[in-house]
């Protein structure tokens, strides 16, 4: 597959990474010459200077032959122009850009993106996705991954073992035995820097970081045997009142009995804030000053959640809560290099901006009856909610048949609206929802499995 990229930032720069690593022929755009270099000495892309909106920019980068262009510049509008002129002048089929205007994304100006006016197909906005991200987390806060699938009845989570887990030393075949009716499968287990697949001989140690699959319903029954059971919180204080801080308010509005602060720096938007949300209370100070998180009653707080566009204040801030009484921290983290800064100064949970919209964005370049992707682990693994279509070599066998990679493991199967757990003994039919765990070097296959093909009849 042909693909340009339209800006060679985190996002860029990373979903680059990821699909010149599959064989893609993958044109970096990027108006800095210092940006272009340095991805072109570092990845195997071809890289071009310019701007992206440029029709003659677009045209050395190749969009005559180019599959799809993927735009996320810091500019929206550069983003929208660019996807108008790879659909007017160069018919590219598919074109995806990233949009954080909120004005841009009104409802009432969805007919913007039609066909017929500005074709862009798909729009991504981080700071409604982040807000998402967040509030998963903050809905089941024993784990540090949360995402969902088919229509949010497959569940697929991150957690970190402790010392007093009841599953560790035990094969993982021993825990499926021990819990028969728990609807979960655990599909992947990193431990250290290694992420493998897990197996039924596997046996699981204290500090493993293991990821399941399951029915949402058994979630938090699934939590509570990994020593992971925590209540959902009933007090929260945001920091920041940016975007992201303000979807997430108006979220846990809609939960109801929930009592949230928001601390914000700036007047105006602190103005601005009180005005959108109804049940919030705004706070005007800064979310380091001690003194401003006592008065939003930190003490008590389950969770604070540092969103401001500032990693180093998220982290400080998040760690000044904690030391004030928070129960639980959150850190909205744009540089993946805080991660293990985070882990070892007591926060609980981070969020990485660029993982979420290179998830979202896969979604959309795998091909076949792909619904949902996301990555792991910095993309040394992917987990992928398809379709099983009348020709996939899945359908009408027993999976201990199907000869499926030795890096993919099925997790859930949605059948007619109920969730099942894959045996060997399960028989896959056209039109079950899937949700499976892929190795990187696998995610080729995947799509395979999911795509139309002559060559399965």
């Amino acid at each position: 597959m042909r693909v340009i990229v339209c800006g060679a930032g985190r996002v860029g720069v990373g979903i680059a990474r990821r699909l010149s690593r599959e064989d893609n022929e993958v044109t970096v755009i990027d108006q800095s010459k210092e940006l272009i270099r340095t991805v072109a000495e570092r990845l195997d892309v071809r890289g071009v200077v310019g701007n992206g909106a440029y029709p003659d920019v677009l045209e050395e980068a190749g969009a005559r032959e180019a599959d799809m262009v993927i735009a996320v510049t810091y500019s929206d509008e550069v983003n929208m122009i660019a996807c108008q002129i790879a659909h007017t002048l160069f018919n590219v089929p598919t074109k995806i850009a990233r949009v954080r205007a909120q004005q841009y994304l009104d409802p009432k100006y969805s007919d913007l993106y039609a066909r017929k006016h500005m074709p862009i197909d798909v729009i991504i906005s981080p700071e409604r996705e982040v807000s998402e991200a967040i509030m998963r987390r903050m809905s089941t806060p024993g784990a540090f991954e949360v995402t969902s699938f088919a229509d949010e009845r497959i569940w697929a989570v991150g957690v970190k073992l402790r010392e007093d887990c009841a599953i560790i030393n035990t094969p993982l075949r021993q825990v499926a035995e021990l819990f028969p009716d728990l609807k979960i499968t655990i599909v992947a287990i990193k431990r250290g820097e290694r992420l493998w697949r897990a197996h039924a001989d596997d046996q699981l140690e204290a500090g493993d970081q293991i990821y399941f699959i399951a029915d949402r319903h058994d979630v938090q029954r699934a939590l509570e045997i990994m020593g992971e059971a925590a209540s959902r919180a009933r007090r929260v204080i945001i920091i920041g009142g940016g975007n992201v801080g303000l979807f997430v308010a108006k979220g846990l509005e809609k939960l109801g009995a929930m009592k949230i602060r928001i601390i914000e720096r700036d007047r105006k938007r602190a103005e601005f804030l009180a005005e959108e949300l109804e049940r919030t209370i705004v706070l005007l100070g800064d979310g380091l000053d001690r003194s401003i998180l006592r008065e939003a009653g930190v003490s008590e707080a389950e969770t604070v959640v540092a969103v401001t566009d500032n990693d180093q204040v998220n982290i400080l801030a998040s760690v000044v809560a904690k030391r004030e009484g928070g129960r639980r921290s959150m850190a909205l983290i744009n540089d993946s290099d805080y991660g293990p800064v985070c882990e070892s100064v007591g926060i609980d949970r981070f969020i990485d901006p660029r993982a979420t919209t290179i998830s979202t964005i896969l979604q959309h370049v795998r091909r076949g009856r792909i619904k949902g992707v996301y990555s792991l682990s910095d993309g040394a693994a992917e987990l992928v909610d398809a379709v099983a279509l009348e020709t996939s070599p899945l359908v009408n066998k027993p999976l201990r048949e199907a000869k499926l990679p030795e890096g993919v493991m099925i997790g859930a199967v949605l059948r007619d609206g109920e969730v099942q757990m894959p045996t060997g003994d399960t028989v896959i039919n056209a039109g079950d929802r899937i949700v499976l765990m892929s190795m990187r070097e696998n995610v080729k296959d995947v799509e395979q499995m999911f795509r139309v093909s002559i060559e399965y009849f």
